[in-house]
């Protein structure tokens, strides 16, 4: 009986960890992002914009970062509740602040849109472009079926360095990647890319729902960097989007859990620490631009 245990851990499970994971640091991690100072003083925030297919978890994950510093489960971005995830949930284009406490955190979260396969539905791309210059102001209602111009009141022409994206994040579901290299998801997805990449913008990719794509994560959270089938799905969202296998983390999202865990939180500090050392090196580059230029 042991011995056809030890078979199927090897089928489905690689003998050591393929990614080094601080199990049991949640409190360093924690304190090391609480005590994080931007490059610029004169910057309060440095904004991370995050885009992803309808009911990948955008929203959720925005409340997951929120609920491991706050140390409750948090719900002020909104998600959708229903079974219907044919249609994106998110139509506004807002900002949500991570608080230490009562004081902020200098660092923001941007909900967006859904991306949808279909054209005329989801978010349109070139308004992902014009969120990541900083032109489009707080609570901008997305068109899908035309982008932000302009003659829009919600357009902002001259934005400033906190209105500009210094991290990109998209989020996709694990157990729902698909392998038509065709799919017209990653190429909305790659198109994006490369604008970020003309920006000079660093991008992330966080895979939720780590747990649905590979039973042993399932049962036990730890495995996920032991599990081959975690692997495999990174690898293929790399090959797909042209993301870094290194710049891609599995996290599994708060979504039915009534108090904060240990090792979920591990994994969501584990990435938000990515997520912000890209940020306050793309700010850095920007301040330094800017004060070359004058």
């Amino acid at each position: 009986m042991g011995g056809s245990q030890s078979t199927q851990e090897t089928d489905f499970e690689y003998a050591k960890a393929w990614r080094d994971t601080p199990w049991g640091e949640k409190g360093h991690l924690e304190k090391t992002l609480k005590d994080f100072g931007l490059c610029d003083p004169n910057i309060k925030h440095a904004r991370i914009l995050v885009v992803g297919e309808i009911g990948a978890g955008k929203s959720s994950f925005i409340n997951s970062v929120n609920s491991v510093f706050q140390g409750r489960i948090t719900n002020e971005a909104l998600v959708n509740k229903t079974t219907d995830t044919s249609r994106t949930f998110t139509k506004l284009y807002k900002t949500y602040y991570i608080r230490n406490g009562q004081s902020l955190m200098p660092f923001v979260l941007t909900d967006t849109m859904g991306i949808e396969s279909e054209n005329l539905h989801g978010i349109h791309q070139e308004d992902i472009v014009k969120a990541m210059e900083g032109c489009i102001k707080e609570r901008y209602k997305f068109n899908p079926e035309s982008p932000i111009t302009p003659q829009d009141n919600s357009y902002r022409s001259n934005p400033s360095l906190q209105d500009q994206t210094y991290c990109l994040v998209f989020v996709i579901a694990a157990d729902k990647i698909s392998m038509a290299a065709d799919d017209n998801i990653y190429k909305k997805v790659k198109h994006i890319k490369s604008k970020a990449d003309e920006l000079e913008i660093p991008q992330v990719m966080i895979l939720t729902r780590p747990d649905e794509a590979c039973p042993l994560v399932k049962q036990n959270i730890r495995k996920v960097y032991t599990s081959k089938k975690i692997k495999e799905k990174l690898e293929e969202c790399s090959a797909h989007t042209g993301i870094s296998v290194s710049h891609i983390f599995p996290v599994k999202c708060y979504h039915e859990e009534i108090d904060t865990q240990d090792d979920m939180d591990v994994l969501i500090l584990r990435a938000f620490k990515h997520i912000v050392h890209m940020a306050n090196d793309a700010l850095r580059l920007k301040c330094n631009e800017k004060e070359n230029s004058e």
